[in-house]
């Protein structure tokens, strides 16, 4: 994975030049959101896996050959587990932060930003401090998290279990 940092206005109010057009930032529901000091778009790298999994010590697996020989794309998932451990760091530094998809601008940033071809961007991450009168969450929020009953499933699909598992002491 490689990760763009844009900091300071000049860098992170080019980024939303890119993707929130000034029309539409009057009804934007975050209005705060552009203001973050600092932004880091993830980016996920096929050929870098491709690559590793060519060498002699990876050549077995057979994944080196096109990114479709890969059931799940890795490069995706440690994109997003990165892309969490930032979010997981910014909060442990006491900052607020919020992981966010490019919607459609994922092209017009690379232009942008000079971003070298075969990168995917996954989403970006503000990172600032929130505003201690900002709390309004998400209109997804107020659906709820379904039950623990309908996602956890223990030894067979199907069989509703709200038991967290046990793990050996």
């Amino acid at each position: 994975m490689e990760f763009l940092v844009l900091e300071g206005p000049e860098q992170t109010s080019a980024y939303w030049r890119v993707t929130l057009p000034e029309q539409a930032r009057d009804t934007f529901p975050w209005p705060r959101l552009p203001l973050a000091p600092a932004l880091v778009v993830v980016y996920a790298d096929a050929g870098r896996y491709l690559d590793r999994y060519s060498e002699p010590d990876k050549a077995s697996t057979e994944l080196g050959g096109s990114d479709e020989d890969w059931p799940i794309p890795y490069w995706f998932i440690d994109a997003a587990f990165s892309a969490m451990a930032l979010q997981l760091l910014a909060v442990d530094e006491g900052l607020g932060c919020c992981f966010f998809g490019l919607f459609g601008h994922e092209r017009d940033i690379s232009r942008r930003f000079d971003v070298p071809g075969g990168q995917r961007a996954i989403g970006a991450v503000a990172i600032g401090y929130p505003a201690p009168d900002d709390q309004r969450p998400s209109t997804s929020a107020e659906r709820g998290r379904r039950e623990l009953g309908e996602v956890l499933h223990r030894g067979h699909w199907g069989i509703p279990d709200v038991r967290l598992p046990e793990v050996g002491r």
